[in-house]
């Protein structure tokens, strides 16, 4: 069975703007598969964006779970996040899903992993999937150098780690968030 691999997912916060995009491009093996998919989702009634990489299966039950540990813990994101890795790392079901995702508030941004892990930049930059580093590497110059905003730096982030990763598509789709 092919390995169905693609997205970048960018997450970016300055000035009480939440950023997050993801790329559309989905491929099995060396075809591309779609363009436009959506990587990217609304959640705790549009206070937070989560994006996904990985098994696309995996990640909506992943984030149905995140979901459910929100309202649980009553919004509070980082023990959500938490609840969530602890689950998804002892739970017997939960442990075979292989996704990663990214989510980020007005204040905050985190990447959740399968492996338990749960990393907040310093620099409130987050970035998974195939393109991530570029996207990553990109932004970071770009809030450094340039006086952007959130969703911009987001875009012009995105369109450079398409030009470099051939997982990533220029289909960009961006959602934002203020505080």
């Amino acid at each position: 069975m092919e390995t169905i691999r693609a997205t970048t997912i960018l997450g970016v916060i300055k000035d009480g703007v939440a950023a997050l995009g993801g790329d559309g491009q989905v491929t099995l093996g060396n075809t591309v598969m779609k363009h436009n998919a959506l990587k990217i989702r609304r959640v705790m009634n549009g206070k937070a964006l989560c994006g996904f990489a990985g098994a696309s299966a995996d990640a909506f039950t992943l984030m149905e779970r995140f979901e459910d540990k929100l309202e649980q813990y009553r919004g509070n994101v980082q023990r959500a996040a938490v609840e969530l890795a602890k689950d998804w790392r002892t739970d017997k079901y939960l442990r075979k899903l292989e996704a990663m995702l990214a989510l980020v508030t007005s204040d905050s941004a985190l990447i959740i992993s399968g492996n338990g892990d749960i990393i907040e930049p310093d620099d409130k930059i987050v970035a998974i999937g195939s393109g991530g580093m570029y996207a990553l590497s990109a932004a970071k110059a770009l809030r450094q150098y340039s006086n952007l905003d959130a969703k911009s730096i987001v875009a012009h982030s995105m369109q450079i780690a398409s030009e470099i990763c051939i997982y990533t598509n220029e289909k960009i789709h961006i959602e934002t968030i203020e505080e």
